[in-house]
């Protein structure tokens, strides 16, 4: 028993101590407020559901955005910070199809076709700048110290930024609107925006292929062997350089995709709107556990429903005036709670034995 409380003490530092009191805190918090909001009646079930539906939707899009992050560090340990630029460039670029679709009626005469060339048009974009990317700017530096191409993944991002800018305009864009999915479902007493409903069907969708190819093809069995084994796989005829190619180019297919549904759920786009989805989605994947797919999925769920519940659930109880203000602020706390319970993220622990 006496050696067993000597190892504890060993392993338990004065930071884990105050790590674990800040953290102890902020639950404490948590269940105060959320306790003195359930019984102040402030909400109704409609309005749970609302707040239910709209952290759905939110977080499908950042569980997408974040398969980029996860992906590529589950393969070369490197943070792409320019993924949220490549995130941008498919629906700022796709907005000009959109726009051109909206003034020929085009869009409200066919809109399923038309939303199929959108996303093409966003997912082929982004997929060539997440290449390029990989190609011009991360391959020279694969064998460079760490540090190195974290540098260049930042410049990246500022460099993809001030070109969309140069290109497209400092303005806001506002999307045009579907009509087909203006208006909402009744489910009995609940009802949901027909908007949020394609977002997180879509997404669904979107997450559930590629997961299906990266776990049950060819290429996503030999994404996976690099991941593991760069040397290895080598040995075994993959083809390394072509496998990390391929893992940006699927990352830059969802972000387009996710930056779509962004853009049809906010209705705007502009050369900056890769910034804070980007963070978040990034959040989520530490969530999840970075490197890990379905940790990724889960993290931005999880991420998007605490945005959306958490500030009034949390916040209201405690008379906090505009609780809702407050979303970002409680997004990363929360990430900072789960790093002090769970450092590893949600599903990290399968990340000490499967890389990917």
């Amino acid at each position: 028993m006496l050696k067993k409380w000597r190892r504890l003490k060993e392993r338990i530092t004065p930071t884990d101590i105050v790590m674990w009191v800040i953290g102890g805190a902020i639950l404490a918090l948590i269940i105060w407020g959320s306790t003195a909001t359930i019984a102040a009646g402030r909400y109704n079930s409609h309005h749970w559901f609302d707040f239910v539906i709209f952290g759905l939707a939110q977080g499908s899009i950042y569980a997408l955005i974040a398969m980029g992050y996860t992906l590529v560090y589950g393969v070369l340990r490197m943070i792409n910070f320019a993924h949220s630029e490549v995130f941008m460039s498919g629906p700022y670029t796709a907005y000009f199809v959109a726009a051109a679709f909206y003034r020929s009626d085009f869009l409200d005469q066919h809109p399923f076709i038309s939303l199929l060339v959108i996303f093409l048009v966003a997912m082929i974009t982004s997929a060539g700048i997440a290449f390029l990317l990989e190609r011009i700017a991360y391959r020279p530096l694969r064998a460079a110290p760490r540090l190195i191409p974290l540098i260049t993944a930042i410049g990246a991002s500022f460099f993809l930024q001030y070109v969309f800018r140069g290109l497209y305009g400092s303005g806001f864009q506002a999307y045009p609107v579907v009509k087909i999915f203006e208006g909402e479902w009744a489910f009995g007493e609940f009802r949901i925006l027909r908007f949020h409903a394609l977002v997180i069907v879509a997404a669904a969708l979107l997450l559930a292929a590629l997961y299906s190819f990266i776990q049950r093809t060819r290429i996503g069995k030999a994404i996976r062997a690099v991941s593991e084994d760069k040397e290895a796989s080598y040995m075994m005829g993959i083809d390394v350089d072509k496998m990390i190619s391929t893992t940006f180019v699927i990352g830059g297919l969802a972000a387009g995709a996710a930056g779509v549904l962004y853009a049809l759920m906010f209705k705007q786009v502009h050369f900056f709107m890769g910034f804070i989805p980007g963070i978040k989605a990034f959040t989520a994947a530490v969530l999840g556990g970075i490197g890990n797919i379905p940790g990724a999925m889960l993290g931005g769920i999880f991420l998007g429903l605490i945005e959306s519940v958490g500030p009034s659930l949390f916040l209201d109880g405690l008379g906090i005036i505009a609780p809702y203000q407050l979303k970002d602020a409680i997004a990363f706390t929360m990430l900072v709670l789960v790093l002090i319970f769970r450092p590893t993220g949600i599903l990290g622990e399968r990340l000490a034995v499967k890389k990917a």
